[in-house]
């Protein structure tokens, strides 16, 4: 990382507002991002933290469809709940706008014809989906049909979120318009695209070369999608929501909201400063990228293509995307109402935001996905903020109340251990310092949770509590260090628990501190008059936690329920069409999991015609070691097809659960390899 900058922008993903924040986005963004720019502010250093509602794109004509209501009214009412419940957290943005502003769409329309102008975009007629009675152009998300790789129903036209595969709505299989139900029909259309091919050489230097300190799990999918070699990118789409095309024959067509969602960092600087072109064209701001792992393409590769593009602006110095948050062991779904929704829990549980900062960063998902679960949750707050960091700072101010009415008694003859104590606090911020300057925050958390246990610590040795029967002069100088460290708690934990932090401050009646100030072991003079004490956290008790499972339960109950009814029949074949299927027991001899994949397996099967390569997309739900030797029913006629680079010959067929879970076809007892399914 360099440190050859004079101001720090820091922008987070924009969030779509067709719906609440959950904790999968905090602690794939928002969290780390703020905790990284307080801890910036604390060093005195010119940062500016941008965030915004994404308000574009097919998601929220969508919702506005399905609520009957207008796109401009799903947005209206989805960035109040955000902006409050961000506010409420305390994610401290400088500014938090949105897409739909004036401001934003001239910026975004401006972008747009400065490439324009400059020739950078490639001008393309092709046919897409069309839906003649609705009488409009389909985006990928107005168009769904059956998968080509897992054969599930009801995947988009963008993406099958059965088996996770990224498709092109031409591939899908009986396609239909989710606006009318019909079956839509090819037409011409006209659209511009960004060249990304073009500026691939730019970006393997630049990634490849210029930025190995980056994050594995970015920098390694930078190289997937560099290695795979880039192609053009649309950057128009048939829509009437949105950013309108700003040149002559684009009448219907808005820009693609991949294009114009981060401009809006672009648009939100803008109306927050008149200085904003400091903070996007000086090369001596170093702008930085807080996203999460679905982001890494658009915020590594094309957005930086399109300021390239442009000419007069600067690139990210590091992107330090995260990966996802599941909860409960299952992943988090909006459509399921399989997740914690932010302002939710403000509400269930009050005054307690610093205990959700914590457990998010304690358990962030930084290289790879991690879970989140409310037993977790309790335990941390029992077990780590209730009896270390409350326990320490209670003991702390409370017995100085209680010997010295509240002043800061005079330090004597320090002894060995004392100095040791001291000593550590120094060596515990610059600890502290280094993790977050890598941006490794659950780290860097732990460090500053030492500071309260090396306080613990000191204080369970000492037992000042023993010894100001025998040695009072003694215990002055014990409860001088503790109330040193419990100080430098109050900086420490700034970023991490800046509620907490203050009430610290408060308590030891210390007003604005700066980094600086952490790791002096003379925060507090002598005479000096704390405050009365408050406890900073207090137990979750069984009960509480026993609610959120029961609404997690209700919400898979209701889920399971409304997927118990059977998907209606589809279209009827003749019988010819069925005969042509060869359907046979196959017996799987070898299973491995594709890597860099979620859901694919790789497996070798015993068809009784032959041993050969079948992708599934299985792994999921078993483990290639319970499979081995399983008998499955296999279509052995399907055409290969190559996935992730394997040659896929033949599906494997499965019955789905209600729950999505998956099972395997099988006859009731072993048959031979290659016996007939008729």
């Amino acid at each position: 990382m360099t440190n050859n900058y004079k101001r720090t922008l820091v922008t987070t993903a924009l969030p779509y507002a067709n719906g609440p924040v959950h904790i999968g986005h905090l602690a794939g963004v928002y969290v780390p991002a703020d905790v990284y720019v307080r801890y910036l502010r604390l060093k005195g250093e010119d940062v500016l933290m941008i965030g915004g509602s994404d308000e574009h794109g097919v998601p929220i004509t969508l919702k506005a469809k399905k609520e009957g209501i207008t796109p401009q009214d799903v947005v209206d009412k989805y960035h109040g709940i955000i902006k409050e419940s961000f506010e409420k957290f305390g994610i401290s943005f400088d500014i938090y706008s949105r897409t739909s502003s004036p401001v934003h769409h001239q910026t975004a329309s401006d972008f747009f014809k400065t490439l324009y102008d400059k020739g950078e975009f490639i001008e393309k007629t092709s046919e897409q989906f069309y839906d003649q009675e609705a009488k409009q152009f389909l985006a990928d998300r107005y168009i769904t049909g059956t998968c080509p790789h897992c054969h599930k129903d009801g995947a988009y036209g963008d993406q099958c979120e059965s088996c996770g595969t990224s498709l092109n709505a031409l591939d899908l299989i009986n396609p239909k318009s989710t606006i009318s139900g019909s079956t839509p029909v090819m037409k011409m259309t006209k659209h511009w695209y960004l060249p990304l091919d073009k500026h691939e050489p730019f970006l393997r230097q630049w990634i490849l070369e210029e930025h190995k300190e980056w994050k594995t799990n970015v920098y390694g999918q930078c190289k997937s999608w560099l290695d795979q070699g880039l192609q053009p990118r649309a950057v128009s789409r048939d829509l009437d929501w949105g950013v309108p095309v700003p040149v002559e024959g684009a009448d219907g067509k808005v820009l693609y909201v991949w294009f114009d969602a981060p401009i809006g960092y672009i648009s939100a600087t803008k109306e927050l400063t008149p200085d904003w072109e400091k903070y996007w064209k000086d090369k001596e701001t170093r702008l930085l990228h807080f996203i999460g792992k679905d982001n890494i393409v658009f915020h590594c590769i094309v957005f930086p293509s399109m300021l390239k593009a442009e000419g007069s602006f600067i690139l990210p110095e590091n992107v330090p995307a995260n990966e996802f948050l599941n909860l409960e062991g299952d992943k988090i779904s909006t459509s399921r109402n399989w997740a914690v929704w932010l302002h939710e829990y403000l509400e269930d549980f009050k005054d307690k935001q610093d205990v959700l900062r914590y457990v998010l960063t304690a358990a962030a998902p930084e290289t790879k996905d991690n879970d989140f679960t409310w037993k977790d949750f309790q335990a941390r707050n029992n077990n780590e903020l209730v009896a270390i960091l409350g326990n320490f700072v209670n003991r702390a101010v409370v017995l100085t109340q209680k010997y010295y009415e509240g002043k800061i008694p005079t330090a004597g003859q320090l002894q060995d251990y004392d100095k040791e104590t001291l000593a550590e606090i120094t060596a515990i911020v610059a600890r502290v310092e280094e993790s977050l300057n890598l941006f490794r925050f659950r780290e860097a958390l732990r460090e500053a949770m030492n500071l309260a246990r090396l306080g613990n610590k000191y204080l369970a040795d000492m037992e000042p509590w023993k010894l100001v029967k025998t040695d009072a002069e003694r215990v002055k100088t014990i409860m001088n260090v503790s109330l040193q460290i419990t100080a430098n708690l109050g900086i420490v934990c700034e970023p991490f628990l800046p509620f907490t932090a203050a009430k610290i401050r408060n308590m030891v009646n210390l007003g604005s501190l700066t980094w600086s100030d952490a790791g002096r072991t003379d925060l507090l003079a002598p005479g000096h008059q704390t405050n009365e004490p408050e406890l900073l956290f207090a137990k979750i008790e069984d009960a509480e936690i026993q609610l959120q499972l029961d609404r997690l339960a209700a919400s898979k109950a209701a889920n399971q329920a409304a997927c118990s009814v059977a998907d209606p029949a589809k279209e009827n074949i003749s019988f010819d069409e069925f005969s042509k299927m060869d359907i046979r027991v196959g017996t799987i001899l070898e299973a491995e999991r594709v890597p860099k994949t979620k859901k694919l397996m790789k497996l070798l099967v015993d068809t009784g015609i032959d041993k050969r390569t079948v992708v599934s997309g299985i792994a999921e739900f078993f483990t290639p070691e319970e499979i081995i030797g399983r008998q499955v029913s296999i279509l052995v006629n399907l055409a290969p097809r190559d996935l992730k680079g394997i040659t896929s010959q033949g599906m494997i067929l499965m019955a789905e659960n209600a729950d999505g879970k998956l099972c395997f076809v099988q006859p009731s007892e072993m048959v031979k390899p290659g016996s007939m399914i008729k």
